[in-house]
């Protein structure tokens, strides 16, 4: 009887590092890249860590850790945050376990704790990102006094609604991802939420990596919804002053 446990167990054990390795292949081939310039952008502000800072000239008017879509490149969104570090706003953009939030969401703490000096934090994400974003804040309402939304929602789960934390939710009208989500998902945000609609925008745009499955097509530019959400996200940041 012994024999025949240690050879369940050893059979076991076997199937789990399959199916580990499995996942694992399944999220390098799925992983959306950055494009090379948003890589090349990003390779100038890497850090120690592996974290991607973008810092402004001066004293920051405040501090943003950015966790990065599920499966997308960190890189993808160094153009993005370069935006937000000419406006003032130190930007740090957090790479993630296997390119997934869920496995990172207390990422942000070491942010913080490296940054000391900075007064003002808020945190936020794109997509699965903002969700994790959004779990970090429902247990820890204390750290952050602001939350960037993008594309993304909390989970049915969560509910921030009673929380005070400054909120901006910003999605695109094409998004063919998520939009379905975020009218019964603003209702378990805090009640002054901003939403910030980009008519013609998508999904994938927020970054700068290709198509996404899924996605609907954007009828304005990259440039553009990303423009359009820097402003957004820097008059939240401001507000945290």
């Amino acid at each position: 009887m012994r024999r025949v446990f240690e050879i369940a167990a050893i059979a076991l054990g076997g199937a789990v590092a399959v199916a580990m390795l499995g996942f694992y292949g399944w999220t390098r081939l799925s992983r959306y890249p950055a494009f090379d310039y948003a890589a090349s952008l990003a390779g100038e502000v890497e850090t120690v860590k592996g974290w991607y800072a973008l810092e402004p000239e001066g004293e920051p008017v405040a501090g943003l850790v950015f966790y990065p879509g599920g499966l997308v490149d960190p890189a993808a969104y160094a153009p993005l945050m370069q935006r937000l570090s000419d406006g003032g706003v130190l930007a740090v953009i957090v790479p993630m376990p296997l390119d997934l939030a869920v496995f990172g969401i207390r990422r942000a703490d070491e942010v913080i704790d490296a940054y000391p000096d900075v007064e003002h934090w808020a945190i936020g994400g794109h997509s699965l990102g903002g969700a994790m974003a959004c779990e970090y804040v429902a247990v820890h309402p204390e750290v952050f006094d602001g939350l960037v939304l993008l594309a993304s929602y909390p989970a049915e789960s969560t509910d921030l609604s009673a929380t005070n934390i400054q909120t901006t939710l910003i999605y695109g009208t094409e998004d063919g991802v998520s939009i379905d989500v975020f009218e019964e998902s603003v209702a378990r945000l805090p009640a002054d939420t901003v939403l910030v609609e980009i008519s013609g925008g998508n999904h994938a745009q927020f970054g700068d990596y290709g198509p996404q499955k899924g996605d609907g097509t954007a009828s304005v530019s990259r440039e553009q919804q990303q423009r359009l959400s820097a402003e957004s996200i820097l008059v939240l940041l401001g507000r945290l002053e």
